[in-house]
């Protein structure tokens, strides 16, 4: 059929003479969708880009690999986080001059089962008195070993040194490390919004740059690290209390992250990535945005009451009570049913008489307890707390 000049129609006249603005809205919205793949990989390149990859401390313990600890059971996993004091950087030097040289402020073993146990996360005093290897300085000299106090291996040694005293210490392989600073644990607790805690006592300690009124506050960045640092004003002015309240904190922060507010809120996620890759230094095995992710997904799916804080078990330092050593045999049982990936089960330290009651050597593998994984006869008790547990009565 022909029109009436006997010109044949033209199939795509209709599309010629579609809407100009529906055409418009077709190509908006392509590149809407190219611009918010665009952004998205640049916002995962820039994170990624974020985290500081320590080779050296890999390298340096590949040359004691033959004395390492054996590996946890396959899916388990322990990384060592470290909170250095260091001052340098931008927004660290209020605490202190930067004299070049830094120490393990917080050191904290965190065990990941793989047996279904949960997360334990046992903090190591700076000042318990541990043989440290030799081990190599920062000019490239091998060191005398020899006993000091625990965060001495960091400032000699660095990340390395601290690793293998750590494993020297407890028989129990490190396979991750992280290292933050100050300006990163700052960043962290500003980007979740605060932190709620509850203070027992009106806090005024010029030496960790903190004044807070007594009851329940929600503290940004710069008042939680002088809340975790303070120590000589707040309660009996030991580390073991400063421990304590770090623990406590931690357990909050968890809870907070956990909260839907945070991790299912992409305006609200973005910010928690970046300020915690930002001040991050790791290994090659935990130095990228996914490794981190899963990290925190793995984290997550598991209830706040079987994430377990406690310390190492320890008392004043017999030549010098200042200082710390094990308490045994409660250190050694501890440490055997975490390289066992055994279950352990934490109670605050005014429900515990007393060290842990002896226990067979037998329930050391969870199999192996006649009640089953988990039973209160097989599963010995230390000081500690939960994240399931609030600061706040």
């Amino acid at each position: 059929m022909t029109d009436t000049a006997g010109t044949p129609p033209d199939p795509d006249a209709s599309a010629r003479h579609r809407p100009t603005w529906l055409r418009w809205a077709a190509l908006g919205s392509s590149v809407v969708v190219l611009l918010a793949a665009g952004t998205g990989w640049w916002l995962y390149r820039k994170l990624d880009g974020n985290i500081t990859t320590d080779r050296n401390a890999v390298a340096e313990l590949k040359r004691y690999e033959r004395e390492r600890p054996a590996p946890v059971p396959r899916g388990g996993k322990n990384i060592l986080l470290i909170g250095s004091d260091t001052r340098a950087g931008n927004g660290n030097t209020k605490y202190g001059q930067d004299k070049g040289s830094q120490r393990s402020d917080t050191t904290i073993l965190l065990h990941l089962s793989a047996r279904g146990h949960g997360v334990t996360a046992m903090s190591i005093p700076r000042d318990l008195m541990v043989d440290i290897p030799d081990c190599r300085t920062g000019g490239g000299r091998r060191a005398t070993p020899g006993a000091a106090p625990f965060n001495g291996a960091f400032e000699l040694g660095g990340t390395a040194c601290t690793i293998r005293t750590v494993e020297k210490l407890t028989g129990i392989r490190v396979d991750h490390h992280m290292v933050i600073d100050f300006r990163g644990f700052k960043d962290m607790v500003d980007a979740v919004g605060g932190v709620r805690v509850c203070v027992r006592e009106p806090i005024d300690d010029p030496d960790a740059q903190l004044k807070l009124e007594a009851g329940a506050q929600t503290l940004d960045g710069e008042q939680a690290l002088g809340y975790v640092r303070a120590r000589k004003s707040l309660g009996d002015g030991s580390d073991t209390e400063r421990m304590n309240r770090q623990q406590q904190f931690l357990g909050a922060l968890v809870t907070k992250v956990q909260s839907n507010g945070v991790l299912l809120n992409p305006a609200r996620l973005y910010p928690v990535l970046d300020a915690a890759t930002k001040s991050l230094t790791t290994d090659p095995g935990m130095d990228s945005l996914k490794d981190l992710y899963d990290l925190a997904r793995r984290l997550r799916s598991v209830p706040p009451e079987e994430v377990r804080f406690l310390t190492v078990p320890r008392k004043p330092y017999r030549a010098d009570p200042n200082r710390d050593e094990l308490v045994q045999p409660d250190a050694g049982r501890l440490f055997r049913r975490l390289r066992a990936d055994a279950p352990v089960a934490v109670v605050p330290t005014t429900e515990r008489d007393g060290p842990s009651p002896e226990a067979p050597e037998a329930p050391e593998a969870p199999e192996a307890s006649p009640n089953g994984p988990g039973s209160p006869s097989a599963v010995p008790t230390f000081s500690g707390t939960n994240a399931a547990v609030s600061t706040c009565p």
